[in-house]
């Protein structure tokens, strides 16, 4: 990819490193691929070769790149990415086109992790849980027809309030860490449909058994809600079963 194609950059060094980021983070540089050199980009933007070295540092420590003396930045492989730090959820912010390789790395650990803390929430959640549980599916159902970016975003709300709903603190703290990249998923699983019914369907009856207390229910029903998502994301099973997590059940092959 050129550098033609970034943005304008018009801030400090922290904000180069969140442009820079969030173009690799989107695929447009792809794992393995030479990462434009310091002097090329100070040159590009107009700017110190300090402050192109700072930012670049920051891209390092993320995991994203791999700096040698005399060779480069190179964009290290996705798995190598530190996606649950700070810098990272926040580059991913707003932004709603990932590269297809981390699309399919969040979903494997979310269809691994949900019906889990699902199960917990189900056992957990007190009131005001439920209460910000069912306040966020009235928010996804009323958004439906009209505003799909609202409507996301309620989603967002009912999933990271059934990570609170677990009164775990890791997975309270993941679920905030998350939050990006379910939202990038969820505007990416919508983009493309004409109606959300099945959607809002799977999540009433998540939301149910978290009201009713059953675990086991909970559980399914969060399996269930990822599946659409699959669906949605153009993810099959042969790609689902060869990322789920050592020990948890494999999806169903049934398609509604």
């Amino acid at each position: 990819m050129s550098l033609d194609a970034l943005p304008e950059h018009l801030g400090d060094a922290g904000d180069l490193a969140r442009l820079l980021a969030r173009a690799l983070l989107s695929g447009q540089w792809p794992p393995g691929a030479a990462f434009p050199k310091e002097l090329d980009i100070a040159k590009h933007f107009a700017i110190s070769r300090n402050q192109v070295r700072t930012a670049l540092a920051r891209l390092t420590a993320a995991g994203l790149l791999e700096r040698t003396a005399g060779r480069g930045s190179v964009v290290r492989a996705i798995d190598e990415w530190h996606l649950m730090d700070p810098a990272v959820s926040s580059w991913m912010t707003g932004l709603n086109r990932l590269d297809p390789q981390l699309i399919q790395a969040i979903y494997a650990f979310r269809l691994s992790a949900e019906p889990v803390v699902a199960a917990l929430a189900a056992q957990k959640a007190g009131p005001e849980d439920i209460h910000r549980l069912s306040q966020a599916f009235k928010g996804m159902q009323q958004s439906a027809q009209q505003d799909r970016a609202a409507h996301a975003e309620f989603d967002v709300q009912f999933h990271d309030a059934i990570y609170n709903a677990s009164h775990n603190l890791v997975w309270r703290q993941m679920g905030h860490l998350l939050r990006p990249s379910i939202m990038a998923l969820v505007e990416g699983s919508q983009n493309q449909l004409l109606t959300l019914d099945d959607s809002l369907t799977r999540h009433a009856r998540l939301l149910e058994a978290i009201e009713t207390g059953d675990a086991h229910a909970a559980s399914a029903a969060a399996r269930q809600v990822l599946q659409r998502t699959a669906k949605d994301l153009g993810l099959d099973d042969e790609y689902l079963a060869k990322n789920l997590a050592p020990g948890s059940n494999r999806l169903s092959k049934e398609r509604p």
